[in-house]
């Protein structure tokens, strides 16, 4: 290699090195967050998954698909359905006026809800969404930094997302899709809450992600109340 090629290498590498170690700051407002619980076994949410493959472009949206289990008693168990799903489906129900969990719903921001396979209501509610108004985040490959802030009332959760941008196709031997290869976007793999954030400046360690899934951090009132901040990387 001569001397130019040399120094080119030497330039790509540094930015390289720079490029994997420099965080991914917050813009300055959080992106809207819409959650569709689903179930490969719900006859009515194929139609849901496509809205969510359609609003999940959207820069200003971070969509999240999560696989419910109480489905799968119909004969085709979610092969990405998991309890904590479910349960977290759940603890939004009270504030959301709901009298149980249902397929599809899609859930914004924490505060409103609608069914899923009706595009036009959920355009209707992204229009509507207000501004995140809590503390900064800025994200690195191994940790999350969170701002303080004294309009804290109460402590919030830190959940950590880990889920998969790509769509992913899933034919389905049984229950009520039975035949029918079901289209999954932004599809949920791993959900932990890290802590408590009571206002104050806080950092988290984060596990290493695996390969192909993104990270998402959202800061959200106890009890599945509303998201504060949200990022994503």
């Amino acid at each position: 290699m001569n001397q130019r090629g040399k120094i080119a290498a030497t330039i790509a590498s540094t930015l390289a090195a720079v490029t994997t170690t420099m965080p991914v700051f917050a813009a300055d407002r959080s992106p809207t967050v819409v959650e569709l619980f689903t179930s490969q076994g719900c006859s009515s949410c194929p139609p849901a998954n496509a809205n969510l493959i359609k609003i999940s472009s959207r820069p200003d949206v971070l969509a999240l698909s999560f696989s419910v289990t109480y489905w799968d008693y119909l004969g085709w168990k979610d092969t990405y359905g998991k309890p904590e799903y479910t349960q977290r489906q759940v603890d939004y129900e009270p504030a959301l006026r709901q009298a149980g969990p249902f397929t599809p719903q899609m859930v914004v921001n924490g505060t409103t809800t609608t069914v899923g396979n009706r595009l036009s209501d959920v355009e209707a509610l992204l229009s509507q969404a207000r501004p995140a108004k809590g503390p900064s985040l800025a994200l690195d490959h191994d940790r999350i930094e969170i701002g303080g802030t004294s309009n804290v009332a109460n402590a919030a959760d830190v959940w950590l997302v880990r889920y998969d941008p790509r769509i992913e196709s899933v034919p389905v031997a049984r229950g009520e899709n039975e035949g029918n290869t079901l289209p999954h976007t932004h599809v949920v793999h791993r959900l932990d809450r890290l802590g408590i954030w009571n206002g104050s400046k806080a950092s988290f360690p984060l596990p290493l992600s695996e390969s192909g899934l993104k990270t998402a951090i959202l800061v959200q009132a106890l009890n599945g109340g509303p998201i504060l901040s949200a990022i994503t990387d």
